[in-house]
C-alpha cells in the first residue's frame, strides 16, 4: 500500500483533562509539544504504528495568524460543540512512495518547522464538516524511532496496534473528493451518525471488549 495511518487529533479543552481518563484506562501518555507560532499544545499516546493525539489552542492569537488561518484550527476548536468536526487524521506514505499524497494539497508551513519542510493539507482545509485532513513527509511508525527517541509503547491494557479507525459523521453521506480519497486508501473508514465521534479498534478487537468516553471525549476504543 502507497500510505498507512499515522495518527490523529481530537481538539480538546485547554490542557486536555480528558486525556486523564485514557490513562486511567491503562494507557501510558508520551511526550507533549507545545507548536510554537501555531498557537496549539497536546498530549499524546503513542501505539507501535501509530499515535493518538488530545490537541488544543493555547494561544489564540496564534492560531488566528498567518499561515495559520488556513487551517481552520481556531474555527475547529472554538465550534467543535457547533457543528465543526473537532478531528485531524494524518496518513504517512510508505518506502518508495514519498513524493505521493493521497489527497489534493496545499503546502503548511509552520513556524516550528524548518523552513525547507512543509505538510500537505488537503484543499477541504475550509470545510469544517469533515476532518482537517493531512500528511507528513517524516511520518513514520513510532516502534521504529531511536532509541533515545522512543516513546512509550508499553500500556497496562496491552494495546499494541491501532487496527481500525472509523469516523462516525452526519455529514458522512457526501464526503469531499479529499475524504473520499482518504477513504480509498483503506486506512479510515467512514459511517453516518449523528454526531461527530471517532471509533478505534485495536489488535484486531479480539478480546470483544469497548470503552466508550462520551461525551466528555468524542471517542470509543474496542480492543
Amino acid at each position: 500500500m502507497a500510505f498507512e495511518f499515522d495518527h490523529l487529533f481530537i481538539l480538546t479543552d485547554i490542557g486536555a483533562p480528558e486525556a486523564d481518563r485514557l490513562s486511567s484506562l491503562g494507557l501510558v501518555e508520551g511526550s507533549s509539544r507545545i507548536h510554537v507560532g501555531q498557537g496549539t499544545t497536546n498530549r499524546c499516546f503513542f501505539f507501535h504504528n501509530a499515535m493518538l493525539e488530545l490537541l488544543w489552542v493555547r494561544d489564540p492569537e496564534e492560531a488566528q495568524s498567518e499561515p495559520i488561518y488556513r487551517t481552520r484550527l481556531w474555527e475547529r476548536s472554538t465550534n467543535r460543540n457547533n457543528g465543526a468536526c473537532p478531528f485531524g487524521i494524518c496518513l504517512r506514505s510508505t518506502t518508495g512512495s514519498e513524493d505521493t499524497v493521497a489527497f489534493s494539497s496545499w503546502a503548511y508551513r509552520p513556524p516550528y518547522l524548518p523552513e525547507t519542510i512543509s505538510i500537505a493539507v488537503a484543499t477541504n482545509s475550509d470545510n469544517l464538516t469533515e476532518p482537517m485532513l493531512f500528511q507528513t513527509p517524516w511520518g513514520k511508525r513510532p516502534d521504529s524511532s531511536s532509541t533515545e527517541k522512543l516513546q512509550p509503547l508499553s500500556h497496562g491494557v496491552g494495546f499494541r496496534e491501532i487496527t481500525r479507525v472509523e469516523l462516525v459523521s452526519p455529514a458522512a453521506n457526501n464526503p469531499s473528493p479529499e475524504l473520499q480519497a482518504v477513504i480509498d486508501t483503506n486506512q479510515v473508514k467512514l459511517r453516518k451518525g449523528t454526531e461527530y465521534f471517532l471509533e478505534l479498534g485495536f489488535d484486531g478487537e479480539v478480546h470483544g471488549k469497548q470503552v466508550d468516553f462520551r461525551p466528555g471525549l468524542p471517542l470509543i476504543i474496542s480492543w
